[in-house]
């Protein structure tokens, strides 16, 4: 997994961090909309594979990611190198890595919790939190993030799993999109 991620770096990417590219070589030939398919479908659905299991991953890790999805912002906009890609990014309504990871987590949680064609591996791993006091907060439909259904963890490395990262992730979203009543409101919602 790490390996097919380090790859995204490597001189034979489509988008290393240092260098060229071949989209890079052909950018002047294509139209925006072309370019923008080209980036999303062999450069960020490379990046999205798997990477929920990189959601507390090392912040070295998150950099070459987020490196390689800059360098293809600029060649989408054919800006110049040194351009500063958070702007980029917004334009063309891309994520940067750290926050597609927790998109892609809390998709996946809202999938466990609300769908009954959920798989089984994943949704027996969450639990809805039980108050048991009266406050404001216990009408919010949180996860149980409790000793009891989360067994502890020594490693950063475990802390990735799903059944810790999902209730992190969940709960510290805002109320108005954990009620979605549906997927397509549920995704379209601000995750920024």
């Amino acid at each position: 997994m790490a390996a097919f991620h380090r790859g995204l770096s490597s001189p034979g990417c489509l988008v290393p961090h240092r260098g060229g590219s071949p989209i890079r070589h052909i950018r002047h030939l294509l139209t925006r909309e072309l370019a923008l398919t080209l980036a999303c479908s062999l450069i960020l659905t490379r990046m999205d594979y798997c990477n929920s299991v990189l959601y507390v991953a090392p912040s070295s890790s998150i950099q070459i990611l987020q490196r390689a999805q800059n360098n293809a912002a600029r060649i989408v906009l054919q800006a110049p190198r040194c351009s500063h890609a958070r702007p980029l990014l917004r334009d063309l309504h891309w994520l940067p890595i750290q926050h597609r990871i927790e998109y892609k987590v809390a998709v996946l949680t809202y999938k466990s919790r609300s769908s009954a064609t959920a798989p089984t591996y994943l949704s027996r791993h969450i639990k809805a939190r039980i108050s048991e006091r009266t406050l404001r907060s216990s009408t919010a439909p949180l996860l149980d993030r409790s000793a009891v259904s989360i067994p502890f963890t020594r490693t950063d490395f475990a802390n990735r799993a799903f059944r810790c990262s999902a209730p992190i992730v969940w709960n510290s979203l805002p109320e108005t999109i954990i009620r979605c009543d549906s997927l397509s409101r549920f995704k379209s919602k601000p995750f920024d």
